[in-house]
């Protein structure tokens, strides 16, 4: 099957200024390190890591909100990785993003039908009757009542505010969503309706979803497939099922490890060491694989040579030395 969207080496690197100790020397910040990474139509790929380690930068540069610094992006078999704004303007319909904070993406300024009708009219629509006939439609679709379509943003409630903002992002019928940590700022009662309501537009629309989180239990539940970011770097990408079951890197496992068990009897059972330390700063990365500094079974190889992302025999892409071995 083709990929619906690919990216190879992609690289985002920022400049940042060094200060008065380092003479104002620019010093690279790579967000995102040569990320390799396939998504299939219709499938939910989780994005996992600790914060800071790269996955909204990484999600936002695969549409091209922000700009790549390298590497190839190809959508739907066509590279869009150099195209200028009125090229990318067509498959921009094709690919949008639901942000984190539902409050602060939506301008308080607006009435919702004005934030839900505004893409359709930056690619061309006029405000008549059909654009309000979308808006109805996707304020039906994402179950808020039609009287919404008056109503400003701080009338809502936080997953109210997060169903418009999700109306907004599949106004121009989209086939790819980048969902960036879309439950994290609302409350627990709130985030499971908000994960069914995306699975049920998925199942109707066709959609393709980057569901990237920080709570893998809100992913293992929505992700077809899991990969796990670590300092900017893809370590591990294995089915949802398969690497909740038997992670191969070492960081997904401290990351499986670390999720609450319901049952005070079972915990301990099966469980694995947590990490120890922080995670490395992105200006300043440890040679040889960028895990090795809290690494609980770091080898010497670790320390000087980086581990590429290969297929192991249980069918994980796996980037670890230890997979390597006889």
């Amino acid at each position: 099957m083709t990929h619906l969207l690919s990216a190879a080496g992609l690289t985002k690197t920022y400049a940042i200024s060094g200060g008065l100790l380092l003479r104002r020397q620019a010093i690279a910040l790579r967000a995102v390190d040569g990320v390799d990474l396939n998504i299939m139509p219709g499938e939910t790929l989780g994005l996992v890591g600790e914060s800071g380690c790269g996955k909204s930068t990484l999600g936002r540069t695969l549409i091209r909100l922000i700009e790549p610094t390298g590497g190839t992006i190809l959508f739907d078999g066509d590279d869009i990785t150099s195209l200028d704004m009125k090229a990318m303007r067509p498959k921009r319909r094709a690919m949008q993003i639901i942000f984190q904070d539902p409050y602060g993406a939506l301008n308080p300024r607006m009435s919702v039908e004005d934030i839900i009708m505004e893409p359709l009219v930056i690619h061309g629509a006029r405000a008549d009757a059909a654009a309000r006939a979308v808006v109805a439609d996707m304020l039906r679709l994402v179950g808020l009542p039609q009287r919404a379509a008056s109503r400003f943003p701080h009338e809502f409630s936080g997953g109210q505010r997060q169903r418009v903002g999700i109306a907004r992002a599949l106004a121009l019928k989209p086939r790819f969503v980048v969902c960036d940590e879309p439950v994290s700022a609302l409350d627990v009662s709130v985030q499971a309706q908000i994960v069914n309501l995306l699975q049920d537009l998925q199942a109707e629309l066709g959609l393709t979803y980057l569901f990237i989180a920080h709570d893998l239990s809100v992913v293992k539940h929505i992700s077809d497939r899991v990969a796990v970011m670590y300092l900017g770097k893809i370590v591990e990408i294995a089915e949802k099922r398969a690497i909740y079951a038997s992670p191969q890197h070492p960081y997904t496992q401290a990351l499986i490890a670390a999720v609450p068990v319901l049952r005070p009897q079972d915990r301990g059972r099966g469980r694995r060491a947590r990490l120890a330390g922080d995670i490395p700063s992105a200006l300043n990365p440890p040679t040889g694989c960028r895990f090795h500094t809290r690494c609980p079974h770091v080898m010497p190889i670790c320390r000087t040579q980086e581990p590429q992302l290969r297929t192991t025999a249980a069918g994980h892409q796996v980037a670890c030395h230890l997979t390597e071995r006889p």
